[in-house]
């Protein structure tokens, strides 16, 4: 009898069907979340209609995980920021040069920011500027290591100060992909132009 109330108990909690109702979230926000690069990909205004119908949901499924439309495109950019600092973590910077250090992480950086290029363009329109600033703190964090250390070494200007660069630098970043995103450039022309820009403004004189 015992047994016979555990197993209604537990067949209660996996909703009668067998599997965990937490494993069929899962695959919902797995699956949402991979339709909505999807479609931020062709079009940057994709509602949150034809999103939820690319990931074969309901509106009421894709709401009770992301309640509004920038919620959902502020995990997508956690999620292409994280793949961003890991690949940055991979680089072992601190083995290089400061100088040689800063362009290997733009330009790996760069690909992986440039393949969710029309992603982060719909975040960075949809939330405070000040939330995807706070958003890219990993990164950026990283490259004040850099410019101090190139500061140190005597491979980056001394004039001005660190945290003056830093924002010189990420705002760099911000208009190369906007460059590629209005068609002013193509990919490998935005990189090249901001690896030289990059380059000017912080070598030391």
């Amino acid at each position: 009898m015992e047994s016979d109330q555990r197993g209604a108990a537990a067949s209660t909690r996996r909703g009668g069907s067998g599997q965990p109702r937490r494993a069929d979230a899962e695959r919902n926000i797995a699956a949402i979340l991979a339709a909505a690069a999807d479609c931020f990909a062709r079009d940057p205004q994709a509602s949150m209609t034809e999103i939820a119908a690319a990931a074969g949901v309901g509106r009421v499924t894709l709401y009770a995980h992301f309640p509004s439309r920038e919620a959902l495109l502020g995990e997508l950019m956690d999620r292409a920021l994280r793949e961003v600092t890991a690949t940055v973590a991979a680089q072992h910077l601190e083995r290089a040069p400061a100088d040689q250090a800063l362009r290997t992480l733009l330009r790996s950086s760069w690909h992986l920011l440039d393949r969710n290029l029309r992603m982060l363009h719909a975040a960075r329109r949809a939330l405070p500027a000040e939330t995807v600033e706070d958003r890219h703190a990993d990164v950026l964090a990283t490259i004040e290591q850099l410019i101090t250390r190139g500061q140190d070494e005597g491979d980056f200007r001394t004039d001005l100060p660190a945290h003056w660069l830093v924002t010189s630098v990420y705002t760099l970043i911000l208009a190369a992909g906007d460059q590629v995103e209005s068609g002013r450039f193509g990919s490998a022309e935005a990189l090249a132009a901001l690896e030289a820009t990059v380059g000017s403004a912080l070598r030391s004189t």
